[in-house]
């Protein structure tokens, strides 16, 4: 069954409002004529095959059993209520009661020359984003690739959607650690040496927790020089900044090697808290929420509250008074709520600590740390396994320093180039080589949904073929080929009126126009595989509209060829704007 639809077009002055909302908005008027209650879910979704429309909505079949009618009589009368008008070419039934929605080729030139890739949220936030965190004293490992590019991409995101972002790279500065390492370096007169270097202090770190555990006395003078630390002895004080500064320099170089947004002032450090330690103590005992138990100061929280029925304590001081990470992530909800202004705060962090964060999230909004309407979320993260199926090793079962590994992408994507472009100068290769490794490594991590463990595999993220940065890049060149073949410039093609007549024409131009919707999925839920998995069918989108649709051929029309090169412009700016957002540079070659 087809609706007849007319030709004018409809309102899209306000691009704030999505076209799946605005689908959503018409039927749901729709269904509220008929007296289908508002708790009736609509179900709409794009359609799986092109046979089956641009969207379908599959509400009519719960809709139809608390009416008891037959649904797909209820299917036609919501086909005949829904005002699409201008909208949709076609509406028609399918299956049980299925209604497949096709949008009207005008329609679609009207999203696409409204600026259809300036996307911002309705309501902008205050988000304050934990991701990154390596351990100081030590190099960074594998294990934090995926908080720092997931963490990455997310800040891209809100803030290209309007939203004021705060990144936090969460550092543990303070504690039992520098008091080994101060204690260490002491017996070694080495605390006036300004040379030392991280590997030094891995050495030494090493060697520290060896002598602390094994060594009653040596642990006893850790300890003292904790106290020290706290109490701001200058001496120790001033070894202590030095492995911070040393520690934080080496971050910061493979922050920069991966091309992220953090700098040296997002690395905020447990120490800037210590002053909150004590009141956001305080604060849980006077409140009853936090009890003394054996010594300890520990909040209990109900299986009720928790979500579980985990019984392990969020313990907030020690019997002998020290503090706990724990007691430093309140402080630091504390601070970025009241002092930071954040309404939204996000952690990005290894699925590991679920439990610790499930803690944190109600015993912040039970205190009223953070008000109850705060959203609070763990941005969870699974394993990154070797191609055996296990944890990321070394050959000789060592940790992989991220360093490393990013050395190893970029001389992979080397030798790659060299065999496929054997005329390039060095300069070239080196050029390409140094985004191209760690274009693949990002993208191959997030391209998978985060929650899941993954298989690294250097073979896989390097190929042309498939949901790659590679393949991506390339499809960007190809379509930069095209301009640069007809001596156009692709800028000059955008914001022009895009007449859609093709049916692969079509298809490209509705996933164009689902950008924002994408986007905004991505942003609510933290996953930046949705967008990734967006740009790869917008990818193969295009060259199948490529292939159907000549664009330079002498036989095609300067009218079409008009269209067709402001539609490859559009998908070629959407391509880069995408990556972008996920971090990774476009090339102008491959």
């Amino acid at each position: 069954m087809e609706k007849q639809n007319k030709t004018i077009l409809g309102n899209n002055n306000n691009m704030q409002i999505t076209l799946y909302q605005q689908l959503e908005q018409k039927f749901r008027t729709a269904f509220n004529s008929l007296g289908i209650d508002a708790s009736v879910p609509i179900v709409l979704q794009e359609s799986s095959k092109p046979e089956f429309g641009d969207y379908q909505v599959n509400g009519a079949m719960a809709a139809a059993k608390t009416l008891k009618m037959n649904p797909r009589e209820l299917a036609q009368k919501i086909i005949d209520s829904v005002d699409l008008y201008g909208i949709a070419d076609k509406l028609e039934i399918a299956g049980p009661g299925f209604i497949n929605v096709t949008l009207n080729n005008q329609y679609l030139s009207s999203l696409l020359a409204d600026n259809v890739l300036k996307v911002s949220d309705d309501r902008k936030h205050t988000i304050v984003v934990d991701y990154s965190a390596p351990n100081l004293a030590k190099e960074m490992h594998v294990g934090h690739l995926r908080s720092t590019v997931i963490g990455d991409a997310l800040v891209r995101i809100y803030e290209f959607l309007g939203n004021k972002v705060i990144r936090r790279n969460h550092v543990g500065d303070w504690g039992t650690q520098f008091g080994m390492l101060t204690a260490y370096l002491f017996e070694l007169n080495q605390q006036d040496n300004a040379s030392i270097e991280l590997h030094d202090l891995e050495e030494f770190y090493r060697k520290s927790k060896v002598r602390f555990d094994q060594d009653a006395d040596f642990a006893n003078r850790a300890r003292e020089f904790v106290v020290r630390l706290q109490s701001g002895d200058e001496q120790v004080l001033a070894l202590w900044q030095q492995f911070v500064e040393t520690s934080l320099g080496h971050c910061q170089e493979v922050c920069d090697r991966l091309g992220t947004k953090l700098t040296r002032a997002d690395a905020v450090g447990e120490s800037s808290y210590n002053d909150l330690l004590a009141p956001m103590v305080s604060r849980l005992m006077d409140s009853g929420i936090a009890i003394d138990s054996e010594g300890a100061k520990c909040v209990f929280l109900t299986p009720e509250e928790l979500g579980s029925k985990d019984e392990t304590p969020f313990i907030i001081q020690k019997k002998d008074g020290g503090y706990l990470y724990a007691t430093t992530d309140i402080a630091a909800v504390y601070d970025r709520v009241h002092n930071l202004g954040a309404d939204r705060l996000v952690y990005v962090i290894d699925a590991r600590q679920s439990l610790h964060l499930k803690q944190l999230f109600v015993v912040s909004k039970k205190a009223g740390i953070a008000p109850i309407e705060t959203k609070m979320e763990h941005s969870a993260f699974g394993t990154m396994m070797g191609e055996d199926g296990k944890p990321f090793k070394t050959r000789s079962g060592g940790t992989v320093k991220l360093i490393d590994l990013i050395n190893e992408a970029i001389e992979r994507a080397e030798t790659m180039i060299r065999e496929r472009n054997p005329e390039w100068s060095n300069e070239e290769v080196t050029a390409l080589a140094k985004i191209l490794g760690v274009a693949s490594m990002k993208y191959a991590d997030l391209s998978k949904n985060r929650l899941s463990d993954y298989i690294f595999s250097f073979d896989k993220m390097l190929a042309f073929d498939g949901n790659t940065a590679p393949y991506l890049l390339y499809a960007y060149t190809r379509i930069n080929s095209i301009f640069n073949k007809a001596g156009l410039k692709r800028e000059d093609y955008l914001g022009s009126t895009i007449v859609i007549n093709e049916f692969d024409e079509h298809r490209l131009a509705v996933h164009i126009a689902k950008f924002a919707e994408k986007l905004h999925q991505t942003a609510k839920e933290n996953y930046p595989h949705y967008l990734c998995g967006y740009i790869y069918e917008l990818a193969g989108l295009f060259m199948k509209f490529y292939e159907s649709c000549p664009i330079l051929r002498s036989d095609v029309s300067d009218e079409v060829k008009h269209n067709r090169l402001a539609l490859a412009a559009l998908a070629g700016e959407t391509l880069k704007l995408s990556l972008d957002l996920l971090g990774i540079p476009v090339v102008e070659r491959m």
